[in-house]
């Protein structure tokens, strides 16, 4: 059986263990041994923990930031699909998203000094958490351009709702007597996508 190319290795080892062990705890010694590969091999790839990281999101995870990028691109205006089931399917892409991102990065908050390297090189390769919200809002106010929202409507705060909406769902219901949200995703992206758009359209 032929082995797996090296970066591929490394970036489903990275993903297993930041997903299981926390990014914080992840190291890049830690990545390269579960990989097979050496720690020299792994920076022939990556420069840093941080653009590894981003690597995971981009290939990795949910593709949230993509989908947001096609919507501004394509689907603004689009008489084939509603606003409605575009935000329906941002949300399940984001309540996915969050689902998986939330416990790789909740470990950093357990280490002010590495929360913030992490962020500085965050800062430096032009992504964070902030970039989804970026990302809706300029969607939903291509969609306010096209009269498909209203004109006084707040972009900004609908897409902070509907994506801190995502966000919590990911870590709010651990504690429940069963650990599971209510609804089950898709139910969840129905209902948050139709409440959210009751407001603003």
């Amino acid at each position: 059986m032929d082995q797996k190319p090296a970066r591929v290795r490394i970036v489903e080892a990275a993903h297993d263990l930041m997903l299981s062990i926390g990014l914080a705890r992840t190291t890049t010694k830690a990545i390269a041994q579960a990989a097979g590969c050496s720690e020299a091999a792994l920076y022939k790839y990556f420069a840093s923990k941080e653009e590894l990281f981003v690597t995971v999101l981009n290939e990795r995870l949910p593709k949230l930031g993509s989908l947001l990028g096609r919507l501004l691109a394509e689907g603004v205006g689009d008489p084939g699909r509603t606003v409605e089931e575009n935000l329906r399917d941002i949300a399940h892409e984001a309540a996915l998203f969050y689902e998986q991102t939330f416990p790789m990065a909740a470990s950093l908050y357990a280490e002010p000094k590495l929360k913030r390297r992490h962020e500085e090189v965050m800062r430096e390769l032009g992504k964070g958490p902030h970039r989804p919200i970026q990302g809706l809002d300029a969607y939903l106010r291509a969609e306010q351009s096209a009269g498909r929202i209203s004109a006084d409507a707040d972009t900004y705060a609908a897409a902070s709702l509907l994506l801190g909406a995502c966000a919590q769902r990911a870590f709010a219901y651990d504690m429940s007597p069963d650990g599971k949200p209510p609804q089950p995703v898709d139910e969840f992206a129905a209902h948050i996508a139709r409440t959210l758009l009751t407001g603003i359209a």
